[in-house]
Formats: C-alpha cells, structure tokens, sequence
C-alpha cells in the first residue's frame, strides 16, 4: 500500500496521509478548512516491517483502508515542563 503524504501550511507539524494522490476530496470538510493548503512531502510504501518516524504504520494502514486518510497531528508534550524539578534548591 502506498501513502501520499501532505503538510499543512495552516497548522504546523500535521501531515495528512491519504490513499491516493491528491484525493482531498475524502477529508471531512470541517478538517480540509483548518489544515488549508496542503503541499506534497512525500510518497511512502508503507509495506510490513516499514517503520514511520511518530506513527504507528499499522494504524495509518488502517485508516487508510477504511476512510481513505489518516490525519498526523503535532507531538504533545509528555510532561507539563513547569511541573518537573530543574535541578535547582529555590
């Protein structure tokens, strides 16, 4: 299975993965508006034993198969940085 892969202009750090090429048309309209223009980064062969950088590839299969596309949102943080010690004795 091959991955057609676009960034959004609009929100940084998400992707869409769709199905086939430049078929927008199966994204939810609502999302299609906020992500706004989506530009080409890559085509993938997710094929078993291929390893994605922050997705599992069997979901993003998955998805595909049964809606046509998969949406990569940005990393959130593990932790509240706030809240952790910062090697300081204040």
């Amino acid at each position: 299975m091959h991955a057609y892969v676009y960034k959004s202009q609009r929100k940084a750090d998400t992707y869409v993965y769709l199905a086939q090429r430049d078929a927008f048309d199966v994204l939810p309209a609502p999302v299609r508006e906020r992500l706004g223009v989506l530009t080409f980064v890559l085509d993938v062969a997710l094929v078993p034993g291929r390893r994605l950088a922050r997705e599992n590839p069997e979901v993003v299969r998955d998805h595909l198969q049964r809606t046509g596309f998969h949406l990569q949102l940005p990393a959130t943080l593990a932790a509240d940085p706030l809240t952790g010690d910062w090697g300081t004795d204040a």
